[in-house]
């Protein structure tokens, strides 16, 4: 790890209460989780904080996504209370929009500090897989 990194370690207070009930509330914690925690649904949930958008404007958005995973993702998201899907009647052929809900918009804030995060330790992560996969070739 860089030295030089501005980090600060976990408070033992904050460090022991988070890990206590961690361990207490695994099986509450988990399913929750995985719900949110989909690399998909993070960036969808990102994609529709700043707008409303139909299907096809969130794929052009998401490179790399398939059409399956995406209905797959809004499907779990609308079931979850995250997104909503409203069907546009007037627009011919009849489209659909998807907007976030405020459920949904909790996570933004979570989201904005994991992307901030990401731009702030994401060349650190890079360096330490680069040396992880030269030590082991």
């Amino acid at each position: 790890m860089d030295e030089s990194l501005p980090v600060k370690p976990c408070s033992p207070r904050l460090h022991k209460a988070v890990s206590a009930e961690a361990l207490l509330d695994v099986e509450r914690a988990r399913p929750v989780l995985e719900q949110i925690a989909n690399k998909w649904s993070v960036l969808i949930l990102t994609v529709l904080c700043s707008r409303p958008s139909r299907f096809n404007e969130i794929m052009r958005r998401l490179d790399g996504i398939t059409h399956k995973a995406l209905a797959d993702a809004l499907k779990r998201l609308e079931r979850n209370g995250l997104i909503h899907r409203e069907v546009l009647t007037t627009t011919t052929p009849v489209g659909v929009e998807y907007t976030i809900t405020a459920l949904g918009r909790s996570l933004q804030q979570p989201f904005e500090a994991l992307y901030a995060w990401s731009m702030t330790y994401g060349p650190e992560l890079e360096r330490a897989q680069e040396e992880y996969d030269r030590v082991r070739d």
